[in-house]
């Protein structure tokens, strides 16, 4: 498969996937200013946080919990399932239900669960049933509109979660950081659009690499959701295998799967180790050391690092690269990404 072939990627690509990832940076600025301007409810007393989300919601959310982790002082859970856990019981717990098509069956059960547990609501979503139960029972709803696909629409999930824990003062103002991050975006892509040719563009170089193998992304705690991210886009838009490792935890248990079955699998595996300057240095080191120990057993390995200054650069500069190489793996594959 030639990546620089348009004409091709307008045949597969029937519903223009790659035109939604050329607008996650103004995908997310848009987010963000939309969180600026939303009703804020009136949460008193709030003492911990538990967010009802599923898929790329769920992922958007747990890209929000590693941006904030180090100065948010309430407990953040997620919450992949139906119905709610126990202590979620009462207005001290906020539960906000995400959900892109509002239809989502996991959230609409813990939606129910939540009222049920009079505990403070919040949903996000475009529409949906979810949008509709919320109306019904007077529960604040922030709404976005997207037409796209709804794994391209990350970027709004993030910004009006994020948005609200700012306005809620559960975390202080990141605006800076938001703007840094789109520059940063912004500034990556000039490297990994279609339109740089795959001998400049590391996105298609990468996604050269792993067509034929089952690949790996590990990543340290606050990148971990970035690792999922990519897992994900390659199973929905290259419909392929992949699976995701966290560091420090991966050394205690995948480090030590390298000696079997050997050399008859190792040419079929790639192992893609993300990084970043936000990293902590000894999760860095255990990193290093992991890649090391692959390489030295023959495992196909490389290193992809964020850019930018703020740990929500980082992340969203390596979301948006990952966007791309799977795409483009998509293009290889001879799939539709949507």
């Amino acid at each position: 498969m030639n990546l620089d072939d348009l004409d091709l990627f307008k045949k597969i690509d029937t519903q223009n996937l790659l035109a939604q990832i050329d607008a996650l940076p103004d995908q997310l600025q848009s987010a963000w200013e939309l969180g600026q301007n939303q009703t804020l409810p009136n949460f008193a007393e709030i003492q911990n946080i538990l967010i009802a989300a599923m898929g790329d919601s769920a992922v958007a959310a747990e890209l929000v919990a590693a941006s904030v982790s180090s100065n948010i002082r309430l407990p953040v859970t997620l919450h992949r399932g139906y119905g709610l856990p126990s202590y979620a019981n009462g207005r001290q717990t906020l539960v906000i239900c995400i959900s892109h098509s509002g239809n989502t069956e996991e959230v609409l059960d813990s939606f129910e669960a939540a009222v049920k547990n009079d505990c403070s609501i919040l949903v996000i979503s475009s529409g949906g049933d979810l949008e509709k139960r919320a109306a019904a029972k007077n529960i604040p709803a922030w709404k976005y509109d997207y037409a796209g696909s709804p794994s391209a629409a990350i970027g709004y999930a993030y910004g009006l979660l994020l948005a609200l824990f700012s306005r809620l003062g559960f975390i202080p103002d990141p605006s800076k950081d938001v703007t840094e991050a789109i520059a940063m975006m912004k500034r990556s892509q000039q490297h990994i659009t279609a339109d740089v040719i795959a001998a400049k563009n590391p996105a298609k170089r990468y996604a050269g690499q792993l067509v034929g193998r089952w690949v790996t992304f590990v990543g340290t705690e606050k990148l971990a959701p970035v690792a999922r991210r990519w897992k994900m886009q390659v199973n929905q838009l290259a419909k392929a295998g992949a699976n995701f490792e966290v560091i420090p935890e991966a050394v205690h248990s995948a480090l030590a799967a390298v000696l079997n079955p050997g050399e008859t699998l190792n040419a079929h595996t790639m192992t893609l180790f993300l990084r970043a300057p936000s990293d902590n240095p000894r999760s860095c080191q255990q990193s290093d050391s992991m890649r090391q120990a692959f390489m030295l057993e023959g495992l196909n390995t490389d290193v992809i690092d964020a850019r930018g200054e703020s740990l929500i650069a980082h992340l969203w500069t390596l979301v948006i690269f990952g966007d791309y190489m799977c795409y483009y793996l998509a293009m290889a594959y001879g799939v539709d990404p949507s």
